[in-house]
């Protein structure tokens, strides 16, 4: 029988919670952050599995539901830094030529910052809303793109509603890139803040793709609005 987290039963029972006091020169919510970061069992699996943050278990359970990641795959990953999504669809579409045997992918990670190497994917740095960004990468693709992922949020204003509108305008700058560089029948995966402002966004996906699901996926904390917009069937 599986025990709660952050307890133990039997002798010496104790509270297993890392605690976090309030240091001097570090924010109350400064705190609570490092306290959460220390007792999400997700970033302690990120550790564990070598992952570059705890993102990734969100893009391996959208796979793990709708499989767009498939060996052989081509995929685009907008505002990829740290590297977790990107890390997952190297494993996935076989893009490190790790499993034999099976058709080796692309993975293209596209980010306004250097990233760190990753094995198995060509990085390179870009602001994708520039004019012409969308040749760019067809060019390292050597063609289309199977799969455009966004994780991208913008930079937090404090202001939920602005927010919400900030991180709105990038999901459909996204959209706009996989337009140009999807195949037909691709998939296009980013991630939305819920606030009632994407319904235009919504409806733009559904014209131009077969499904279009909004899902948020165990590993988004139950306390942020995110979610994810899956759109699959592209149709040019």
């Amino acid at each position: 029988m599986d025990k709660k987290p952050g307890k133990s039963s039997g002798r010496g029972r104790r509270d297993l919670t890392v605690k976090v006091k309030t240091a001097r020169g570090r924010t109350l919510s400064s705190t609570r952050w490092l306290q959460r970061q220390l007792n999400d069992p997700y970033v302690k699996r990120a550790k564990a599995e070598g992952y570059r943050g705890r993102a990734a278990f969100k893009i391996i359970e959208l796979d793990d539901r709708f499989r767009f990641l498939v060996p052989g795959a081509r995929v685009v990953d907008l505002g990829c830094a740290p590297g977790g999504w990107s890390q997952v669809a190297v494993q996935r579409t076989n893009a490190d030529g790790a499993r034999s045997g099976k058709a080796r992918g692309l993975v293209i990670g596209v980010d306004i910052q250097e990233v760190e190497p990753i094995a198995g994917a060509e990085l390179h740095v870009l602001d994708f809303l520039e004019e012409g960004a969308d040749e760019r990468v067809k060019d390292w693709l050597g063609g289309h793109a199977d799969v455009v992922l966004s994780d991208m949020a913008a930079s937090s204003s404090g202001h939920r509603q602005t927010d919400h509108l900030r991180i709105v305008a990038l999901c459909e700058a996204a959209a706009e890139l996989a337009f140009d560089v999807l195949d037909p029948g691709g998939t296009f995966v980013a991630k939305v803040l819920a606030g009632g402002a994407e319904g235009e966004l919504q409806a733009v996906l559904k014209r131009r793709f077969d499904k279009v699901a909004n899902i948020k996926p165990p590993a988004s904390r139950s306390d942020s609005a995110e979610k994810f917009v899956v759109a699959t069937g592209f149709r040019p």
